[in-house]
């Protein structure tokens, strides 16, 4: 696995729009905010030509252009890392104009982003052999003041903290809109985990994973090279973290069947699930645990689920890729990554 290069004060950040760009509030303005707080704290600024576009649809241009600001930006020797504007709807599109290979062959350097953005943090693990980070997109990095989540996502691109825990409160119902546009989380909800066999648990393995209505979407392309990726760490065994945004528990059922009997989870060494958008709606009977737990609970790996991952914030950035040591103690989660 490839590692990308940790940002060091005065070095550039580079900002790309494969998904969404910054065009209306609250986004603009919490990006502009976010590109300034870099820039007082010494930070170079490399803005990709889709950052404020709208133009496209599900994303932020045509997909062409927007793969074409990705590479430039990626290989390119002036951003040393990149973040993600925004995550969206039609990420995908870009795929046909990536190329993979030409990742692969260059300097690795650090992406990171969520949601849609699982099409290049899934992808740059699988078919680059590149790691990737799932975190916050660049205007979230806008808010004031920062939340400890921020924090960390900031202090990883850094390399100052390869170990997260789960965070004290979460948000289910933000405040952030378009006249408050920097309002920092608005986290009223207690932290509670749940586990599968209910009692802690302590596994390793190598992190994959992201939205799984993006990785629902890829498994059977011919961008699908698990089975390959199985095959070079299955001595390492892989934790596959799991979130969903549009799917209903139903559809998320149907997720995790499709990628088990794809044989996805041939290697697996356990599960961690994030909260789903659609936060406690059942369905037939049907909840987000059993939705998860009825497909895999017969590999009986590890399955823990609530966590701090995906689209209800704080959410723990994680590397994809990377080594990984999973402890739970107590009601409490940490995640300690090594980049190996």
């Amino acid at each position: 696995m490839r590692y990308g290069e940790f940002l060091r004060q005065g070095q550039t950040i580079g900002f790309a729009a494969p998904s969404f760009g910054c065009n209306i509030e609250p986004y603009r303005t919490g990006f502009d905010h976010a590109v300034s707080r870099f820039e007082s704290m010494g930070y170079g600024i490399l803005k990709g030509p889709n950052v404020y576009e709208g133009s496209g649809i599900g994303i932020s241009n045509e997909p062409e252009l927007c793969a074409a600001e990705f590479m430039d930006l990626y290989c390119g020797k002036d951003a040393k890392v990149i973040l993600s504007c925004g995550g969206g709807e039609l990420m995908c599109g870009i795929l046909p104009y990536i190329d993979f290979e030409k990742v692969r062959c260059s300097d690795p350097k650090w992406f990171m982003g969520y949601s849609d953005n699982t099409n290049l943090t899934f992808l740059l693990p699988t078919l680059a052999d590149t790691a990737a980070i799932y975190g916050p997109c660049a205007p979230t990095f806008g808010m004031e003041p920062w939340h400890e989540a921020v924090q960390d996502a900031f202090d990883m691109i850094c390399g100052r903290k390869l170990a997260v825990s789960n965070y004290p409160f979460w948000e289910k119902e933000s405040l952030k809109d378009e006249d408050h546009p920097l309002l920092p989380y608005h986290v009223t909800e207690p932290f509670a985990l749940r586990s599968l066999p209910d009692r802690d648990v302590h596994f390793h393995g190598r992190l994959l994973g992201g939205c799984l209505d993006i990785l629902q979407i890829l498994c059977g392309t011919k961008y699908d090279r698990v089975k390959d990726f199985n095959e070079k760490y299955k001595e390492d065994g892989i934790i596959w973290f799991l979130e969903s945004c549009d799917l209903t528990v139903m559809s998320m059922r149907r997720a995790v069947w499709q990628l088990r009997e794809a044989g996805w989870f041939d290697c697996a060494a356990g599960f961690l699930i994030g909260r789903p958008w659609h936060y406690r709606e059942d369905m037939m009977g049907l909840d987000q645990y059993e939705a998860v737990t009825g497909v895999l609970k017969d590999l009986g790996l590890p399955i823990v689920m609530d966590l701090d991952i995906g689209h209800l914030p704080p959410t723990m950035p994680l590397i994809s890729g990377s080594m990984a040591e999973v402890e739970t103690k107590e009601g409490s989660l940490t995640i300690r990554m090594e980049l190996k």
